[in-house]
């Protein structure tokens, strides 16, 4: 068992499925408590199926089934309305916030001088907007308790530039610098804050990505990265696996650093 994990109470957004509902089952294994959030509704923007109501609700079956607790909440990381009832619901139940995993996010193509300024402001909204409202909401709460661990997921894309993915790129390196900031103003509060940099991640997402483009899976994750492992991308357990480890006691000296977990692409 990860040092340090059990009866803690981890918040996951984007949680239904991908990374979020990997890393929700694998946080729940290890003892803590889960707060599951999601749209989980159909968004017209990127255009390819996210994270469904049926998909929220199963994995509060799985984690319960396995002998775990969970709640779950139907929202979206713009809505403060729906934030706030997800954590003061959370925090009811299971009396803190010890893990915030931000994860909910989009992806989509498009040449930075071409996109439409809807497009611009939806991909910053939901990648970095969406993170720093859920926080700012969590942090009150941790600052209070005097611990807590933030993990930001963000990408390669977060670390270097990227064909046809200057919006993505841009939430991504901004929500680097959020999460360098954090580090700052809350270590003297005891709460440590990480982002993590996947390579491409073998979820709906990428095939949600690959239908737009008329590629298969596997051809946008090697067009997009270039791993220098043979292998097109990392499974969402991979990602699982580290937030586990980041989230535990055994990181406890770990914050404001970018835990990279891309298969050799930044060495490239």
């Amino acid at each position: 068992m990860a040092n340090g994990l059990h009866n803690k109470t981890a918040f996951i957004t984007g949680a239904a499925h991908g990374q979020g509902r990997a890393t929700a089952l694998a946080l729940a294994k290890e003892g803590a408590r889960i707060i599951g959030f999601d749209i989980a509704r159909p968004q017209s923007y990127p255009g390819y199926s996210l994270g469904s109501a049926d998909e929220l609700e199963s994995l509060k079956t799985e984690i319960e089934q396995a002998g775990g607790q969970a709640l779950i909440f139907q929202g979206d990381v713009r809505s403060d309305a729906d934030i706030a009832r997800a954590v003061d619901g959370g925090v009811a139940a299971f009396g803190s916030i010890d893990i915030l995993f931000n994860n909910a996010g989009i992806c989509a193509y498009g040449l930075s001088h071409e996109l439409p300024e809807t497009e611009w402001d939806a991909m910053l909204d939901i990648n970095l907007k969406g993170p720093w409202m859920v926080a700012r909401r969590i942090i009150p709460i941790m600052i209070a308790q005097r611990s807590g661990v933030i993990i930001n997921n963000s990408s390669v894309a977060g670390l270097r530039g990227m064909n046809r993915l200057s919006h993505y790129a841009a939430s991504k390196w901004g929500l680097t610098g959020l999460t360098k900031s954090w580090a700052i103003e809350l270590a003297p509060h005891n709460i440590r804050a990480i982002s993590i940099h996947p390579t491409g991640v073998n979820t709906p997402m990428n095939d949600g990505l690959a239908a737009l483009e008329g590629l298969t899976p596997k051809e946008v994750a090697e067009r997009s990265a270039g791993n220098l492992l043979p292998v097109p991308w990392v499974e969402a357990e991979d990602v699982a696996k580290a937030v586990v480890f980041l989230a535990s006691d055994d990181a406890r000296y770990i914050t404001g650093s970018q835990f990279v977990l891309d298969a050799g692409l930044l060495s490239r």
